[in-house]
Order: structure tokens, then sequence, then C-alpha cells
């Protein structure tokens, strides 16, 4: 039987309600209704956004990413409350509570829960009173993912992973050589170039590779980056990743 125009508008309005007032998608509609697009696309409609505005809603825009602070920001109070770094199946469980939560996947932009965490330690040194977050994170920043060990570390240095700045831009590389790597640069730019920091480690191309996920965001071509003073802070507080 066609479906009747009010009662997809009905639809609508009920999923808007269980999703604390967005109105769906035509996928999530399709999923949450079992009305298809071959329903009302054509019969009562031409375009999705014109049955959601009739059923008294705005259509869903597209969302630019949250800033980093806020999702850190998020977490850090998740994590509080929780007393400990929160899992992915209670990152979710937040955002079915609490639609103004972010999203699970805005998450992968720091790679894995490991990165996150490390994040999250950096977030916390950046902000006054998390001292407690700071704490539970803290351990979780295993080596493997590009953070201080926590015990004292024997292993052998085989480069380093190094900051260079050259106008208004950074370069974050690797080599066995930070100071070697300056002057062969240096005679390749018009502009002077600075050593900002070296970072000593065992695992050079991990570690470069977990700094290049880290501020992916703030590429501007290759391994340059237009980084602010907080990121280039967070990367001079590591000293040795073994």
């Amino acid at each position: 039987m066609p479906v009747d125009r009010e009662e997809v508008l009905d639809a609508i309005r009920r999923c808007a309600e269980r999703a604390g007032g967005q109105p769906p998608g035509r996928t999530r509609f399709e999923r949450e209704t079992g009305i298809r697009e071959s329903d009302w696309l054509g019969r009562h409609w031409a375009r999705w956004s014109d049955a959601v505005i009739e059923a008294g809603f705005q259509p869903n825009a597209m969302q630019e990413p949250r800033p980093e602070t806020d999702l850190l920001g998020a977490l850090a109070a998740l994590t509080r409350e929780l007393r400990h770094f929160p899992t992915d199946a209670e990152r979710r469980l937040r955002r079915r509570q609490d639609p103004t939560f972010p999203s699970w996947n805005s998450y992968r932009r720091f790679g894995r829960n490991a990165d996150v965490a490390a994040a999250l330690v950096d977030w916390c040194d950046e902000h006054a009173g998390w001292d407690d977050v700071r704490a539970i994170c803290e351990p979780l920043v295993v080596p493997s993912a590009g953070a201080d060990s926590v015990e004292p570390s024997t292993s052998e240095v085989v480069g380093v992973v190094y900051l260079m700045r050259s106008g208004r831009h950074y370069k974050i590389g690797r080599s066995n050589s930070a100071g070697r790597r300056a002057y062969e640069l240096a005679i390749q730019l018009p502009e002077r170039l600075e050593l900002v920091h070296a970072i000593e480690t065992d695992d050079p191309e991990g570690i470069e590779a977990y700094w290049h996920r880290r501020f992916a965001d703030r590429r501007a071509n290759g391994e340059w980056f237009s980084l602010s003073k907080a990121d280039v802070a967070a990367f001079r507080r590591r000293r040795r990743y073994m």
C-alpha cells in the first residue's frame, strides 16, 4: 500500500524526538522506520530536505570537525566521572545518552586509544585542575604509541625525531643526527632554519609517524606543518621515546 504523506512526516518527527531533536537523514530514517526512499521520492517530495522542512526541521548541514580541545575536554570530564579511561563502548553509550558528546569516530583522528590517552595527558598539562585525569591517563601512554616510558629505559638510542622551524612552518622528521639534518636542510631553504627540539628514540620511524598523525590536520605540505604554540610545547615536553 502507498505510504501516506502524513505518515512519513509523523515518522520523521518520531525519529527526531528519539535523537534529541535532530532530524534523521534518509538512511537512518529508512533503517528505523522501514519506509523506503521509493515510498516518498517523486511521490510526495523531490528531495529528502523538502520532507524534513515540512516536518518542521532544518535539514542536516555538513558539520565542521570539532576542535581537538573540545573533544579532549569532553573526554576529560567523562574520565573524571568514571574514574578510569573510557572504553569505546562507554564513549558510544555516553553519546547515546547525550547527543552533544562527541561521536566515537571523532577520536579516530588521534589514532589508537594509547594515542588518545597521550593527547589527553598533553591537554591536562595545558589546563589547570585536571591532575586527577592526567594520573589516570599517563600509565596508558605506552612507548609503541609514541609516549615516554614510565620506567627508565636501557634501550639504545638509534636516532632522533626532530622539530625544525623555517619562517611560519615547522618540519617534523627523523634522522640519526638532528644537527647534520638541520645543516642539510638549511642549504636548501631561503629562510633561516632553527632546530626547535629533538627527541631521542630507538624507533624513529614509529615516533615520527605518531607526530605526523597527531598533527595531521595542521599539515601544510609533506613533512611541513602549521603548528600553534601549544603544539610546539607538547612536542618539546618529550625528551626520550624508548
